[in-house]
């Protein structure tokens, strides 16, 4: 097998979203060389909205249970680490250094609505990034959208300046409870050539 197929079937083929832990921990180090890997992927106009806080600590955990889905709390207490992938409203402050060629902060100052579109767009953006990342880094995933927004951004967001996206949590996973992978859509039916 050659290097292209090892990592395509790192990345997309084998990997598998994972929801039961091995007790591995995930160091700071691997953390910051995780965020390094995914700040160099693209966004629209450099714009890097997405801000991301790894809830690692059993106290951070224990202010994030109440915000998560009863049937997401298993999987998000014992996972070493949970991201959560949040974005910036104020991303455009940043622009002066992100993208020094042109007055890009000047495109958003005017509009909350381009604001809000181009900060989810490109936050979901980042957080795949993430996801690919850590597989590239040999650690397992396991996203989810099973919690409460509101209480989320009370609680790690209290300056209204950032939003949650989704969550993401982090570690090495069992794999004795991989689960088989479900279908996905045929490119006829998901795909059209024009």
């Amino acid at each position: 097998m050659n290097k292209e197929s090892e990592m395509i079937d790192l990345l997309f083929v084998n990997a598998r979203t994972h929801s039961v832990w091995t007790d591995k921990v995930i160091e700071d180090d691997t953390l910051v060389e995780l965020y390094n890997i995914v700040k160099l992927a693209p966004t629209s106009a450099n714009c890097s909205p997405a801000r991301f806080l790894f809830i690692k600590s059993a106290e951070a955990k224990r202010r994030l249970k109440p915000a998560i889905s009863e049937g997401n709390i298993d999987q998000t207490m014992s996972a070493p680490v949970t991201v959560i992938i949040g974005y910036d409203l104020e991303f455009y402050e940043h622009l002066d250094f992100l993208f020094p060629k042109s007055d890009a902060k000047s495109w958003f100052t005017e509009s909350k609505e381009l604001i809000l579109e181009t900060a989810f767009r490109n936050s979901c953006l980042q957080g795949a990034y993430l996801i690919l990342a850590a597989r590239s880094l040999g650690l397992d995933c396991g996203p989810m959208s099973g919690f409460n927004k509101d209480l989320i951004n009370k609680e790690f967001f209290k300056d209204d300046k950032c939003e949650v996206n989704f969550l993401c949590n982090l570690g090495y996973g069992r794999a004795t409870s991989i689960k088989e992978k479900l279908p996905r859509l045929n490119f006829d039916v998901a795909c059209k050539v024009l």
